[in-house]
């Protein structure tokens, strides 16, 4: 099926999804991106580029945010994206699954593709997309809800009422939270520490059984232990997501990630590659600077 074909008149997409995200074929260009499409994308055994961009820019008003990024992202692969503040980090992050659409100055030029089709055509809908694409944001923010329903939230949401429980229990099992809260799922998300707190966040994200989770400084708020324990988990997901993830904490960059994206001043690109190439030995000065502390 051509991109061409994929209209809100077809049919829902027959994706099946068994236990534990069995790896299959290649998925038909943006798969499940139209308003009435259901189901997951589809996983190669092989490594394949899932987010790709070219000469993306991204303006708020007049001022722009992005500059020309060309970037492929792999599957199943944990990309941090590093860089001083106000360099474009979280917008990037932001158009991968058009977050950005709830600003009303901002503007979007370039291509931003998912799974080959691009996330700004005009038979893409944003909510079908973020099915796909989750995030999970900077501070923890779980809803004034049990523990229960806070990961079942998406699942509600598009109507899905079978077998629920195991779905959270799964999805608390994946976040590596559920051995902590199983004895409580009927109390408030709010009462959880911190650390448990994001932690149901990643749970929430990934019940609805993205492809993709987008997460923007997921650790910042948190404390050493806390934030030991996100980086850990961060590691597992990679086996079954693709991660991508806005850090300004260099040092958990180069721990947890496979890849590496170094933007610098005024929202451009300036490298990107295997992380410990980019640590290591940088093909840009700038890059190097910006790594090695002499600047940001």
């Amino acid at each position: 099926m051509t991109n061409e074909q994929m209209t809100s008149s077809e049919t829902e997409s027959t994706d099946e999804h068994e236990h534990g995200r069995e790896q299959q074929t290649a998925p038909t260009p943006g798969s499940g991106l139209t308003d009435d499409a259901d189901g997951g994308g589809t996983r190669s055994e092989t490594e394949r580029t899932v987010l790709e961009a070219r000469n993306l820019d991204v303006f708020y008003g007049d001022e722009q945010a992005l500059r020309d990024v060309d970037i492929d992202i792999p599957e199943n692969r944990v990309t941090a994206v590093i860089g001083p503040s106000g360099c474009g980090k979280s917008t990037f992050l932001r158009s991968i699954n058009r977050m950005n659409d709830l600003v009303d100055t901002c503007r979007v030029d370039g291509k931003l593709a998912f799974d080959g089709k691009n996330v700004y055509d005009e038979d893409v809908d944003p909510v079908a997309l973020r099915r796909k694409i989750g995030m999970v944001f900077q501070s923890p923010n779980p809803f004034p809800k049990s523990i229960r329903d806070n990961v079942a939230y998406g699942l509600e949401v598009q109507g899905i009422d079978d077998n629920v429980d195991e779905a959270v229990e799964q999805a608390l099992k994946r976040a590596a939270l559920w051995d902590e809260v199983k004895d409580q799922l009927d109390e408030s998300g709010l009462e959880l520490s911190g650390g448990q707190q994001q932690r149901l966040c990643i749970a929430r994200a990934i019940a609805t059984d993205p492809e993709v989770i987008l997460m923007d400084e997921p650790a910042s708020a948190l404390d050493p232990v806390a934030t030991s324990k996100i980086e850990d988990l961060i590691e597992d997901l990679a086996e079954e997501y693709t991660v991508v993830i806005v850090t300004h904490n260099m040092q958990q960059a180069a721990r947890i990630s496979d890849k590496t994206a170094v933007f610098l001043t005024g929202g451009e690109l300036v490298e990107f590659g295997e992380t410990n190439q980019i640590f290591e030995n940088p093909d840009h000065d700038r890059v190097e600077d910006y790594i090695t502390g002499k600047f940001g």
